[in-house]
């Protein structure tokens, strides 16, 4: 017989195609559940900003609320922030005290070493301490109110969880973290001190003056405004998942662990952020 075969068909068919618009789909589908996500987030701080402004101006803030619970956050982060303060303000007369000796400036460890706790540690250690203890409350708490239906029922009784549970949180954990982020900034600087003094030779009038040679008010200002805008993020992304939480005791798991993540990302994206913005349009002279 003359003429070509047609070649068989081959069973089961080829799902190479089905695989790659199936996946572009479970990509696309995550890309859109971020998207909305960072959406209502953004939309809960701008809430949670605006109550807290407009109860503060008219008198009807819950102070109580927030009082407590800037407690309990400095309570549970002040040993932490002591603890992680002494071996960092170690580490760092160590590391700078071997390079001011390698150049021959052993009297500007006070300048370096205190310079770099004010605009840097300082802030990712509060920022840090917040994100872990801090977030994790939040949102455990909010996520079993949510969980126990706790945050309909307010709503159902005219009650707006924003204000009442939301708001309190995002003042105290703003309120809280440059306080945490000065004790920070005094450990570490006395641990240093007691390092390079006692240990690598250095005089100690010599460290404190070339600490504050170079050290300056606006440098204190920029550490504590990093500090409280790290507590704010913190604060509004823990009760966003918390709010959003679902399926039982393991969804108030996976909503702490969550915010503790999102929210420590959040802090260091931000913090790259606002260095470059200070170091562009602050002049020299101010840092």
């Amino acid at each position: 017989m003359s003429g070509e075969y047609a070649p068989a068909a081959v069973w089961p068919p080829d799902s190479t195609d089905e695989q790659r618009a199936s996946a572009v789909l479970v990509l696309r589908g995550r890309i859109l559940s971020a998207v909305r996500t960072f959406g209502r987030t953004v939309r809960l701080g701008v809430r949670a900003t605006v109550l807290a402004v407009a109860d503060l101006a008219a008198g009807r803030f819950p102070l109580r609320e927030a009082v407590v619970q800037a407690w309990f956050f400095a309570s549970v982060s002040l040993l932490p922030a002591i603890l992680i303060s002494l071996p960092m303000g170690v580490v760092i007369a160590v590391q700078v005290g071997s390079l001011t000796e390698n150049v021959g400036a052993g009297s500007m460890a006070g300048a370096v070493g205190g310079m770099g706790v004010m605009q840097q540690i300082a802030p990712l250690a509060a920022a840090l301490l917040v994100g872990g203890a801090g977030a994790s409350a939040i949102a455990s708490d909010l996520g079993a109110r949510t969980i126990r239906e706790e945050i309909d029922a307010l709503r159902t009784m005219g009650i707006d969880p924003h204000r009442r549970l939301v708001a309190p949180r995002v003042v105290a954990m703003t309120v809280v973290a440059p306080m945490l982020a000065v004790l920070v900034i005094l450990m570490s600087i006395l641990a240093s001190f007691l390092v390079a003094s006692v240990g690598q030779g250095v005089a100690p009038g010599s460290y404190w003056l070339s600490f504050g040679s170079f050290a300056s008010v606006t440098d204190l200002v920029i550490c504590l405004g990093k500090s409280a805008v790290f507590g704010y993020l913190v604060a509004v992304i823990a009760s966003q998942r918390g709010l959003q939480a679902q399926g039982g005791p393991k969804g108030v798991a996976d909503c702490v662990n969550a915010a503790v993540v999102l929210g420590l990302l959040a802090c260091l994206v931000v913090n790259l952020i606002i260095t470059q913005i200070v170091l562009l349009f602050v002049p020299m002279g101010l840092l």
